[in-house]
């Protein structure tokens, strides 16, 4: 693809990303992302569009408000730069195999958003401990949708289909059984929704290399925080961050790792 059009994803990742932003924190003070001007968090002062420009913004006013001079939390351009980066592989990875068909833009559509989802949860799930079910639930209608309208358009992919719900009913499965062992003290059940509609979103073996990847990143993180004394065994340690960052290199790469795992036996 030309270099004009990763300029362009770019771009409006950087956009989306200042959205994400927007929605996690109205998430958190229950106030509807979708009406009502971007405000400062802090002196509740409405913001104007000099203070909303992506990244840009931030580095203007020196991470300060420019109204109350409180600092701005460095999520802001962080969340900004790694949608703007997630959207150019991810439109890297589905390029366009079909010459710029109807549905390559579907896929590609179908990935952004559920990418979004994604980003939305890790944030959440890593300051408040708990997935929203106003972000999981859409994120799984939407997955289910994508599906069907596979299944009436595209008749050839009903393998793929059934490969992404039997992933979903699987994934779902084993992580409800680790909820009920546990008494939800190993997974919480935002987890098992979350697996749910990676298991869609991924399908096998992509979704196979997600959750073990997430149980490395888990092990290794909360071993080094035990050890560094910032946890107890006994610690509580969200897992959806994790779960999100293997379902994104799984998507990028999935298929790769996992022949390159079961080519070394």
């Amino acid at each position: 693809m030309p270099l004009f059009f990763y300029i362009l994803i770019f771009i409006f990742g950087l956009a989306v990303g200042s959205f994400l932003n927007c929605v996690i924190y109205r998430l958190e003070i229950k106030k509807s992302f979708f009406w009502g001007r971007s405000f400062c968090p802090n002196c509740k002062h409405n913001l104007v569009w000099e203070d909303l420009i992506p990244v840009l913004s931030f580095l203007f006013l020196k991470g300060k408000c420019r109204y109350c001079g409180q600092k701005i939390s460095f999520q802001y351009p962080l969340v900004e730069l790694a949608t703007a980066i997630l959207f150019v592989l991810i439109a890297d990875y589905t390029s366009f195999t079909n010459g710029y068909s109807f549905l390559d833009f579907i896929f590609i559509g179908y990935c952004l958003v559920s990418a979004s989802f994604l980003i939305i949860i890790f944030v959440y799930d890593f300051k408040y401990y708990i997935i929203p079910d106003k972000v999981i639930f859409p994120a799984i209608l939407v997955a289910l949708i994508y599906n069907l309208f596979l299944l009436l358009f595209v008749p050839s992919s009903l393998p793929i289909i059934l490969n992404n719900f039997y992933s979903a009913i699987g994934a779902g499965l084993f992580f409800l059984l680790l909820f009920l062992i546990s008494h939800g003290k190993w997974m919480g059940f935002g987890d098992v929704k979350l697996t749910v509609f990676l298991g869609l979103f991924l399908g096998f073996p992509s979704i196979f290399v997600a959750l073990f990847l997430s149980f490395c990143f888990g092990a290794t993180i909360g071993i080094r925080l035990v050890i560094l004394g910032k946890k107890t065994i006994k610690s509580e340690l969200p897992f959806g961050p994790f779960l999100v960052a293997g379902t994104f290199i799984a998507l990028l790469w999935g298929e790769r790792i996992f022949n390159w795992y079961f080519n070394l036996f």
